[in-house]
């Protein structure tokens, strides 16, 4: 009789949760395994188990009634979305694979990409037809080695016209041409007057299997005689922290005065790196707390503070600025540990937010994997799926949490269209208004973007999930 799963121990492995149990009254098979695989580490490990009924430890009295709730669903993926809390409004970022290889690579930086990114826009006047801006080149991409800039504008695909019911599979395949075309505002504030028009240009991108460095830029500028450092971060990636802190380390030897951190295209990543980046920032808060996970309610002892630290986990001295203010650039792809940066060193010194709302996502996940504990070791050899759930929700120290509808800036700041500008150059809009804040000493300005009712469809087909991956 099942009547509720046992755990026999809860751990914290290498900074992760797994509640682990043993249910031996259970003898599925074939792809019923993989599903009782799904039901139990959903019911063990998922942040709102206590909020789905079906995952309740006394929904089932006899075994007869699992097997047949599992025989329910047609496959595991079906299974485990039923499972999901209020996918809509609250849970929109857990996800399950039947390859966990590939999740393993993607969160280690490494996917299949052509090197491009993009954001995609309703065209003006328009319900249905999209039109896509070349938002970043990735250095040493298939994509750097065409003619492709940021701010060119596309409106077809393999010679397809773009719409809200067809641009995502346009991109499915390793090969795609994106047909250029011209963005004309009239000269106008107003964008109903805005139109886009053909070219004969078109650009042929290939995916291949890429590692991105996310310290995409870093410039330093001099301002009314003050140094002031720019890096632009793309995602928390912990196989990059040594570049991450050589490019501190630069600012530290320049002695820089003030540091705008380019989050904008960042859609987050580990936890352990965000809390080294806070540290690299600040600098004399070692060990007070920077954010903490809250698991649910049956994995409270998993609770972990991470803390400011001098050192990375190779045991490497942070090159830390002791900056009592920083300006932070985000944008609608700024997620997870983007706005933990934000929300966590708001509790210690002055954070500048500019651009635009960010995501709304403080909820951190961790690949679950069918094994005994949830652990990669001994991980069932028949099949390969994984779960990345929601596990853990991060407060800072005063316990506030991001809330959902995502971090409102300071100063509102939308990227346009008509001029996307130069990462890194100082007339580039987003960063230029970041100097222009700098310049007037804190007050904050009445900047705003000429698009701020342009509707953004999707931020980035090419290029990453939004994660936030407790470590």
């Amino acid at each position: 009789m099942k009547t509720k799963v046992k755990y026999i121990v809860l751990t914290l492995l290498i900074g992760f949760s797994y509640g682990c149990f043993e249910d031996n009254d259970d003898n599925v098979t074939g792809s019923g395994s993989i599903k009782d695989f799904v039901w139990k580490a959903m019911n063990s490990v998922y942040l709102y188990n206590a909020d789905v009924p079906d995952l309740a430890d006394d929904r089932f009295i006899t075994d007869s009634d699992y097997n047949s709730f599992l025989d329910g669903y047609s496959s595991p993926e079906t299974l485990f979305e039923s499972l999901v809390y209020d996918r809509e409004n609250v849970d929109r970022f857990s996800i399950i694979t039947n390859n966990y290889f590939e999740l393993e690579q993607s969160l280690s930086g490494i996917n299949k990409r052509s090197g491009a990114e993009f954001n995609f826009y309703l065209v003006p006047g328009s319900s249905t037809e999209v039109f896509g801006i070349v938002r970043l080149i990735l250095p040493n991409s298939n994509a750097s080695q065409t003619s492709l800039t940021r701010g060119q504008v596309f409106n077809k695909v393999n010679g397809t016209t773009m719409t809200i019911s067809n641009y995502r599979s346009l991109f499915s395949s390793d090969t795609y041409t994106i047909n250029l075309a011209n963005y004309d505002d009239n000269n106008t504030d107003d964008i109903s007057d805005d139109s886009i028009s053909d070219t004969a240009e078109a650009i042929t991108l290939i995916k291949s299997i890429y590692t991105e460095n996310p310290v995409y830029k870093t410039e330093i500028f001099n301002l009314n005689n003050k140094k002031i450092g720019y890096l632009m971060y793309n995602g928390f990636v912990g196989e990059f922290d040594s570049e991450l802190n050589n490019a501190f380390g630069t600012f530290k030897a320049e002695n820089i005065d003030h540091l705008i951190l380019d989050l904008r295209y960042n859609p987050g990543g580990s936890v352990r790196t965000a809390t080294a980046l806070g540290s690299m920032i600040t600098g004399g808060f070692n060990n007070q707390v920077f954010a903490t996970l809250k698991y649910n309610e049956d994995l409270q002892n998993n609770n972990y503070d991470y803390v400011f630290t001098d050192e990375l986990t190779n045991g490497t001295a942070i090159n830390s600025l002791n900056l009592d203010k920083v300006y932070v650039l985000t944008s609608g792809a700024s997620a997870s540990a983007s706005e933990m940066i934000i929300n966590s060193l708001k509790s210690y010194i002055t954070v500048v937010q500019i651009g635009s709302t960010t995501v709304g996502k403080s909820q951190a996940s961790q690949i679950i994997y069918d094994s005994s504990n949830f652990g990669r070791a001994n991980a069932n050899p028949t099949h390969t799926y994984a779960l990345l759930p929601l596990i853990a929700i991060t407060v800072n120290k005063d316990n506030i949490v991001v809330p959902s509808s995502g971090l409102v800036p300071d100063i509102e700041f939308k990227e346009k269209a008509a001029n996307y500008g130069i990462l890194g150059d100082p007339t580039e809009p987003l960063l230029e208004a970041a100097l222009n804040e700098i310049q007037i000493s804190g007050r904050y300005s009445n900047l705003e973007s000429n698009n701020s009712d342009e509707i953004t469809i999707l931020n980035a087909l090419d290029s990453k999930s939004t994660l936030m991956i407790a470590d």
